[in-house]
């Protein structure tokens, strides 16, 4: 059986460790055309997080079941069918949003996150981790998705979540609602948490030689 220890090193490693978007560099493509605003990155990471547990979810409990021949248009089927349910919930309670996102909710399907933890992960292990595992993979994708939108919202238009962030001298930077705003803001990221990993690992590698020096 699964140690809580277990479970919980196999949810932080979705957070931060092995990040969908900064570290495994998945889903880059919602990352880059949906995240103009930190709403909109809310919407996706929410309905990729539901589409990620429940395909998660039943893909283990049946994974004894599902030929192998046919398990990547299983996961597929499965996966379609959670990503219709996300579509039309959202298309109720959240029309405006759901129009912004256009296709990509529908394109949540062929994510290669979603189908790559079904293969890697869900068909492997027992439900329980399973399901661990695609909290930690979904949440860290929705705090990368709503960072980035964050960022890009606060610079293109000066606000957060609709609210007013900078003062009316601002000139908003309206490349960084556009396409190349999202690049920009990515690589200025993935930069930011190379430098952090760089001093990280030269404080050790100084921790490690003073701690040979006193022997």
């Amino acid at each position: 059986m699964k140690r809580a220890s277990d479970l919980h090193d196999t949810f932080k490693r979705g957070l931060w460790r092995d990040n969908p978007v900064f570290i495994a560099l998945l889903g880059l493509c919602p990352a880059l055309a949906v995240t103009n605003s930190a709403i909109n990155g809310v919407a996706l990471g929410a309905a990729s997080t539901f589409v990620l547990i429940g395909a998660s979810f039943l893909v283990s409990s049946f994974r004894g079941l599902i030929p192998r021949q046919v398990r990547i248009t299983t996961f597929i089927i499965i996966i379609a069918t959670f990503v219709t349910v996300a579509d039309l919930v959202l298309a109720a309670i959240a029309p405006a949003i759901h129009k912004e996102l256009g296709a990509f909710i529908p394109l949540i399907v062929c994510n290669c996150l979603i189908l790559g933890r079904q293969e890697a992960f869900a068909f492997r292990k027992p439900v329980k981790e399973s399901v661990t595992d695609a909290a930690g993979m979904s949440i860290g994708f929705t705090i990368a998705l709503v960072l980035i939108g964050a960022i890009r919202e606060v610079l293109g238009n000066g606000t957060i979540f609709g609210l007013t962030m900078m003062p009316a001298t601002f000139e908003p930077w309206i490349i960084m609602i556009l396409p190349p705003g999202g690049f920009f803001t990515i690589a200025l990221l993935l930069a930011f948490l190379a430098h952090l990993k760089a001093r990280r690992e030269a404080r050790a590698a100084a921790s490690s030689e003073s701690k040979e020096v006193i022997r």
